[in-house]
C-alpha cells in the first residue's frame, strides 16, 4: 500500500474543504448544533467507514466532532484515508 509524502498530502488536501494534515494524520475538527446533531454526524459517518473497511480514530465533546485519519497497517497516509475523507466531505455538504 502506497503511502503519501508530506508534499503528495499536501497537494491533494488543496481539494478538502474541511482537512488538515498535522503529526502524519488527516484531521478535522467539526461543531454541530448540539450533541445530537454531532452523534447523528457519528452514525452517518460510521457506516461509511464501516463500508469503507477503514476507521477514523474520533472523540466527540457535546457539540464538537475532531476525526483524525491514517493508515495504521501503512504507517501512514494512503488513499484509504483520501476515500473516506472524501466521503466524510460528502456527508457533511449534504447535512
Amino acid at each position: 500500500m502506497k503511502t503519501y509524502s508530506e508534499q503528495e498530502i499536501e497537494e491533494r488536501l488543496a481539494n478538502l474543504e474541511y482537512w488538515d494534515y498535522e503529526e502524519g494524520f488527516l484531521v478535522t475538527s467539526l461543531d454541530f448544533k448540539d450533541f445530537a446533531d454531532a452523534f447523528a454526524m457519528m452514525t452517518r459517518i460510521a457506516f461509511e467507514a464501516e463500508r469503507l473497511n477503514h476507521h477514523p480514530d474520533w472523540t466527540n465533546v457535546y457539540n464538537n466532532l475532531s476525526i483524525q485519519l491514517h493508515t495504521h497497517d501503512a504507517d501512514g497516509i494512503t488513499d484509504k484515508d483520501f476515500k473516506l475523507a472524501e466521503q466524510i466531505e460528502k456527508i457533511i455538504k449534504g447535512s
